[in-house]
């Protein structure tokens, strides 16, 4: 198999999670395009880690090792993140990214003119 097929898929999977964390309002479908784009990252590893190690003739596999390892950051990345959304969800009632970033404006807004009020008083 070429080495094109593989990253063509990679650069369309991480396209496509772009999109949805550029497009995206719901928190969780934030973090799950997060998670296609480090999937496409891991496709591109391996990919290349095979095409390396046939041409190089080495059995190290550093690609795949790598794979591993952003394998382990996503889980804990997914956990810690839904833990997140779900502590936000708990306490603002939503979970949309626009109402939250809407709620911090108006309450910093109405900090700053508390504490307008209070040095002009």
């Amino acid at each position: 198999m070429h080495l094109a097929y593989p990253a063509v898929l990679s650069a369309l999977l991480f396209c496509t999670g772009l999109y949805g964390v550029l497009a995206r309002r719901n928190a969780i479908l934030v973090l799950m395009s997060v998670e296609v784009m480090l999937n496409a990252v891991n496709l591109n590893l391996v990919a290349f880690d095979v095409w390396l190690s046939r041409a190089a003739r080495d059995t190290l596999h550093s690609g795949q090792a790598l794979t591993l390892f952003t394998i382990a950051i996503a889980a804990a990345e997914i956990g810690i993140g839904l833990a997140i959304v779900l502590a936000v969800y708990r306490n603002r009632g939503t979970s949309d990214i626009d109402r939250l970033r809407d709620t911090a404006e108006s309450r910093e807004s109405d900090t700053t003119a508390g504490e307008k009020a209070e040095a002009t008083a």
